[in-house]
């Protein structure tokens, strides 16, 4: 006997009635009565006096109600428990730096406004550091740059991630188009740490052109660089999610789609994980914050 046959018995005992039942099961009559047939054919026994109305159950079928709603009840309140307990823990997010307070902000605000008793745990890192918490399921899922090769992720694309040159206003590259990473190389740089994914794209160019480069200041977000940036010490290359209303005031920013490729940045999980409904519901709300947030005009802005 199946748990589902004996949870429509008993809420049949317990109406009266096999249709209050199955409206209180929701699902059909002829369902119901299925279940209830199949337990009597298997127990060898009729369970319901169906000739007097409300139905009732018999000598065996009020001993198996006895014995049976007891167990139904609390296989249901365990299932509710274990329900409970899941939406009630964090849901942990793994970010790159610079998507943290620029693309996963918007989204965390929309979620958190639906949905305010939630709690979030966001951890980040470069982006191998956000795969490798993935793997290590240190968390839920991971907003990166791009996919990974792993077949241990899937990845379900959010929004275009584009790079744009940035350099102090009145410095000499932005007089006219840069038109090869030669004209990058050749000026002082300040990036993110090595194994960030910008920067590990722009080294391997300038590594397989065989350009000299010099990295003069290293730090850890984008918001950090634009500032060095503007205090005239160097240029960068960054993404354009991170350029905020306002800094064309201070920096010059160029486009580099046609000197990088543009990837996809986006959610991934563990391949063949099952995620929870609140981290469902959170990529949900991902997917439509990027559809319609500013991150998308203030990427179109950039240009």
């Amino acid at each position: 006997m199946e748990l589902r046959e004996l949870r429509s018995f008993c809420t049949a005992a317990h109406f009266k009635s096999i249709t209050k039942a199955s409206e209180h099961l929701n699902m059909g009559q002829p369902a119901v009565t299925g279940h209830i047939r199949k337990l009597e054919e298997e127990m060898g026994v009729e369970l319901f006096d169906r000739v007097k109305r409300p139905i009732r159950l018999t000598e065996a079928g009020d001993s198996l109600y006895k014995l049976a709603a007891p167990l139904v009840e609390g296989l249901d309140n365990l299932q509710g428990a274990l329900s409970d307990s899941e939406q009630a823990r964090p849901i942990r997010i793994g970010s790159t730096f610079d998507s943290v307070s620029h693309a996963l902000l918007p989204a965390v605000n929309a979620f958190l406004s639906q949905h305010p008793h939630s709690q979030l745990r966001v951890k980040s890192g470069s982006w191998k550091h956000v795969l490798e918490m993935v793997q290590d399921k240190e968390v839920d899922l991971g907003l990166v740059p791009g996919p990974s090769n792993g077949v241990e992720f899937d990845f379900h694309p959010l929004f275009p991630y584009e790079r744009v040159l940035i350099a102090p206003l009145g410095h000499p590259i932005l007089d006219s188009a840069v038109t090869s990473l030669d004209e990058i190389a050749r000026w002082p740089l300040i990036l993110r740490g090595e194994g960030t994914s910008t920067r590990s794209i722009l080294e391997t160019e300038f590594r397989r052109k065989g350009l000299p480069f010099e990295v003069v200041v290293e730090l850890d977000s984008i918001d950090m660089i634009k500032a060095y940036v503007r205090s005239g010490l160097g240029i960068s290359v960054g993404p354009k999610i991170a350029m905020e209303p306002g800094d064309e005031q201070f920096l010059g920013i160029i486009d580099l789609m046609h000197l990088f490729p543009v990837e996809q940045a986006g959610v991934v999980p563990l391949r063949g994980k099952d995620l929870s409904p609140p981290i469902n519901e959170f990529i949900r709300t991902l997917e439509g914050s990027f559809g319609s947030s500013r991150i998308m005009q203030g990427a179109a802005s950039g240009r």
